[in-house]
């Protein structure tokens, strides 16, 4: 167990580096004037010379990104274009909107992302293989096609369609919810869950859809498998086979495919949190982007890619648990 989670470790240090070289090459060795575009629209030329100075963008490309991760662990001087602030590790940069550390940024916006992602994961998983694992027992029945029927619709529908329809009936017709907005969980756990509950549902329903349709499938192929029919033989009842065996059986797609969208909530719930007013990752992510704040943008990307990594990891291990086939070693 030690030895796989030091080699997932490793893989996982790997991978990260990887994803840094890449998002470096893209965002800072693409052709166009990176000083100008870092440093912001309100710099003078002088400034913007100076901010090619810090980024070394003279030097040659390794120089460059070694100094580009020197900013992330130990810190560096950026310019802002009103002043010259030192960026203390870890630092993502500075905000040239703002003024901001990109880091401090994003620890200010990710209890708001993390509450939205987590809630609708529970959700989702809940939803969506309850649904998966209903319309595999009742396979050949109306039960099965309805269920199908309703998982292809909503696959199909955009979530902010959906979280339109949600504001509208659930908080303007029939006034049971409020309009959403973030109250921090340390404040008030109740008016926490209370005003997310109407965002967890969008999201859930979306993404519960492919869940039922991947559970469906997997669990069909494992039922038809020789050894549930040896239970059958035997005289094992048929819940007991779907839910002790079956459903086990077809936890590791359904694992993998959870680990990839819970990771890339992080930065990827952009309509989600506009819809709805939510203050967290992926809204800050859309400003970022329509001003051209690079380092923010950077930022963003290195926590959204992080996370997915970390997540996968984390499924990995998680394989063992619901797979007793799965072997860590």
């Amino acid at each position: 167990m030690a030895g796989f989670l030091l080699r997932r470790f490793v893989g996982a240090v790997i991978t990260l580096f990887a994803i840094s070289v890449i998002i470096y090459a893209v965002f800072y060795v693409a052709p166009g004037n990176v000083a100008q575009i870092t440093c912001g629209p309100r710099c003078s030329p002088a400034q913007v010379h100076q901010v090619s100075e810090q980024l070394r963008l003279g030097d040659p490309l390794y120089v460059q990104y070694g100094h580009f991760l020197q900013g992330i662990f130990a810190g560096r001087d950026f310019s802002t274009g009103t002043s010259v602030l030192h960026c203390k590790a870890p630092c993502l940069g500075l905000s040239y909107r703002t003024d901001q550390q990109v880091t401090q940024l994003i620890l200010t916006k990710l209890p708001v992302t993390a509450s939205l992602a987590l809630g609708a994961m529970v959700m989702w998983l809940i939803l969506g293989v309850g649904t998966g694992v209903l319309s595999a027992w009742r396979r050949g029945r109306p039960t099965e096609r309805v269920l199908t029927g309703i998982t292809l619709a909503g696959n199909a529908t955009p979530v902010f369609v959906i979280g339109l329809v949600l504001m509208i009936v659930v908080c303007g017709t029939l006034g049971w919810l409020p309009y959403p907005e973030y109250v921090p969980f340390s404040d008030d756990p109740q008016q926490w869950a209370w005003n997310l509950l109407l965002p967890w549902l969008s999201l859930a329903l979306i993404e519960s859809a492919k869940y039922a349709r991947l559970t469906r499938a997997s669990m069909l192929e494992t039922l038809a498998d020789d050894h549930v029919r040896t239970f059958r033989a035997y005289g094992v009842s048929e819940r007991r086979i779907i839910g002790r065996h079956a459903l086990r059986g077809a936890l590791a797609p359904i694992i993998a495919l959870n680990a990839n969208d819970f990771g890339s909530m992080f930065g990827g719930a952009v309509l989600t949190e506009s819809l709805f007013g939510l203050p967290g990752l992926g809204r800050e992510l859309v400003h970022a982007v329509d001003v051209v704040d690079l380092p923010v943008v950077v930022g963003m990307v290195l926590v959204t890619g992080f996370f997915v990594v970390l997540a996968n990891v984390a499924a990995d291990v998680l394989y063992a648990v619901a797979d007793r086939r799965v072997v860590l070693s």
